[in-house]
């Protein structure tokens, strides 16, 4: 396949924008986000996501299925560049590169966009999480065990973080994710008659008592200082994961996954018993 454009300097000035939208500030001025990999950039597609510019490199690929996803970008619109390796290294955010990068407009979902089709949704509200990886990976088990969105408040990390979006292996783009206020999060679940379910090691009550049949919304928080007073006073629902050996907490997105999978289960038992 012929590319449109070929880039072989590292001071072309493409490469250069790309480079700055490792920077947040850049970023939000661009509109931009950044998707790198195979697995991210397959999963963006597949959920209609559009990409404006394809920056890639054959040496690079692990497989034998990347000409297809380039073809795909060229369907979708996007620019395409084959750059010579030292010009992908240079905009890689991965310390083995794949190849394959990609620049399009970030994700903004607002609250009032959301739109709950369940009778029974299940949401993760994160608190503060301050690591991209952490948020990526949370988001990555939020869409697995079927979650209907996640609303990130008060965050200390970009959605879209090129590390975010690599930790989600690009499930950003297959959920919503929201980023809202407290006090708006709190008003839009109780409009709607989601409970709370606040997440600490001081509840007296064990995660596996609590019922998450009906719609629930799940809240974890900073590792370092755990929940704020606010979701602690709000929580229709404390619960705790016993922590049985010497730490005193779990990685944020690991207790997230045990409690969704713990609704997962509950909800398929449910379902069970009723047919």
């Amino acid at each position: 396949m012929s590319a449109e454009q070929k880039i072989t300097s590292l001071q072309n000035p493409r490469v250069k924008d790309v480079v700055k939208l490792g920077r947040r500030p850049h970023r939000d001025e661009a509109g931009l986000l950044v998707v790198e990999g195979y697995r991210e950039l397959r999963r963006a597609l597949a959920n209609h996501w559009k990409p404006n510019a394809l920056f890639y490199c054959p040496p690079l690929y692990l497989g034998h299925h990347e000409p297809e996803l380039v073809e795909a970008c060229r369907q979708a619109g996007a620019e395409l560049f084959e750059c010579a390796e030292p010009v992908f290294a240079k905009m890689a955010y991965r310390d083995r590169p794949e190849g394959l990068l990609v620049t399009g407009p970030q994700v903004r979902w607002k609250l009032a966009d959301l739109k709950l089709e369940k009778t029974s949704p299940l949401l993760v509200i994160a608190e503060s999480i301050e690591k991209p990886g952490n948020l990526g990976t949370l988001l990555r088990s939020a869409d697995s065990a079927g979650a209907d969105a996640v609303l990130v408040c008060d965050p200390t990390t970009d959605i879209n973080n090129p590390n975010v979006v690599r930790a989600s292996i690009g499930t950003l783009f297959a959920l919503p994710v929201v980023e809202a206020s407290p006090e708006e999060a709190l008003a839009w679940l109780r409009a709607r008659g989601i409970r709370i379910l606040a997440a600490t090691p001081h509840a007296e009550q064990d995660y596996t008592q609590a019922d998450m049949t009906g719609g629930t919304a799940i809240v974890v928080g900073s590792e370092q200082y755990g929940l704020k007073p606010f979701w602690m006073e709000h929580a229709d629902l404390q619960v705790r994961i016993p922590m049985l050996g010497q730490a005193d907490s779990l990685n944020v997105s690991a207790a997230a996954t045990i409690l969704l999978y713990e609704a997962v289960r509950q909800r398929r038992k449910k379902s069970h018993e009723i047919h």
